[in-house]
């Protein structure tokens, strides 16, 4: 079949044929379509799979690579979520059918949410997505939840981002080349309000319970928002599921809704905080944090397995930075329009 997307993935004929009739027989049926799946950020064996007897599934796999690699990694992890987590994550998350594995590839076999919906992100699908989301995070909230999900060290480290950023050689200066023309500018806010900046994603890490479940990796292309359906917020690809301040799951997917083109992460916010209380304090650290991540990334090296990956970071960066200066009532980075998408 024909690419339909930047990222190296592998056609149906490369998955050994003995795993892809294993497939069939987990699912019920032999596979007699299988339609690669483009959208996230790296080349991992994705498919939407048709059966013979009219079902669909997904697979989502990965095949010899690496030791340490973060494609087998992340996989490994995700299928102990789906198998462990499965009456907390239903009914937000696919239904799963199964894992399988053959000489070094590895599957997971889930329920097909169908296309993209999202982006475009229009007023009602963005309203309903953030309801939504209220409603996950307050389902789990205050609960008491597995001890061997991560705590704080799923999620502390994007405290440290800013400060990592200012101990990198020659880092604040690349972060502000990418405006282009207007560097010097660029350069001059940051020294300015880097400190700020610092000291509010530094209190991330000292942000309370009640915590949540959080999912971590939420955006667009890892949901599915379907408005006046009975869940209208799916979520897939869990591997970085853990347990932390709601406030900052919601930041991270609010600001790439905005970055997509969607309402501003001010009315996000008041739609998710209609439904799960929004502690400002807690806001105001997480979107810090997740500013100083994408400071920190967005004007690295290409990376050649992830092709949109650094063009996917400085958007969220032109999204977040606004936004985190905004909350901390700093100058507004207007140099930031120049960094290109």
């Amino acid at each position: 079949m024909a690419r339909s997307g930047p990222e190296a993935k592998p056609e149906w004929q490369r998955v050994p044929a003995a795993m892809r009739a294993e497939t069939g027989a987990l699912l019920g049926a032999p596979v007699v379509r299988a339609e690669r799946a483009y959208g996230s950020y790296g080349p991992s064996a994705t498919f939407r799979l048709r059966l013979a007897n009219g079902r669909r599934a997904f697979f989502k796999g990965v095949y010899p690579v690496g030791e340490g690699s973060a494609l087998r990694w992340s996989l490994d992890r995700e299928e102990r979520v789906y198998e462990r987590l499965g009456p907390l994550i239903a009914p937000w998350a696919p239904r799963y059918y199964g894992a399988v594995r053959h000489a070094g590839w590895h599957a997971l076999l889930l329920e097909d949410l169908g296309p993209s919906t999202a982006p475009p992100w229009t007023a009602q699908l963005a309203e309903t997505a953030m309801r939504a989301y209220g409603t996950f995070h307050q389902s789990t909230c205050g609960r008491p939840l597995p001890r061997w999900l991560p705590r704080a060290k799923g999620w502390a480290s994007f405290a440290e981002s800013w400060e990592r950023l200012a101990a990198m050689p020659d880092g604040v200066a690349a972060l502000a080349a990418l405006a282009g023309d207007r560097n010097g500018e660029a350069g001059e806010w940051l020294e300015r309000h880097m400190p700020a900046l610092n000291g509010a994603a530094h209190r991330l890490a000292q942000v309370q319970r009640p915590y949540a479940l959080l999912h971590l990796d939420t955006r667009s292309d890892n949901v599915r928002v379907q408005p006046g359906a009975e869940t209208p917020l799916r979520l897939f690809d869990w591997p970085f599921a853990c347990v932390g301040p709601p406030e900052l799951d919601f930041a991270a997917f609010a600001q790439s809704v905005s970055g997509e083109g969607g309402p501003a992460p001010e009315q996000l916010t008041r739609w998710y905080a209609a439904v799960q209380p929004v502690r400002e304090a807690a806001l105001r650290a997480s979107v810090a944090a997740i500013a100083g991540f994408f400071a920190r990334n967005a004007w690295l090296p290409e990376a050649p397995e992830l092709p949109r990956l650094r063009a996917v970071q400085r958007m969220q960066l032109r999204a977040t930075l606004p936004w985190a200066a905004r909350l901390l009532e700093l100058p507004e980075p207007e140099w930031i329009e120049a960094v290109p998408e």
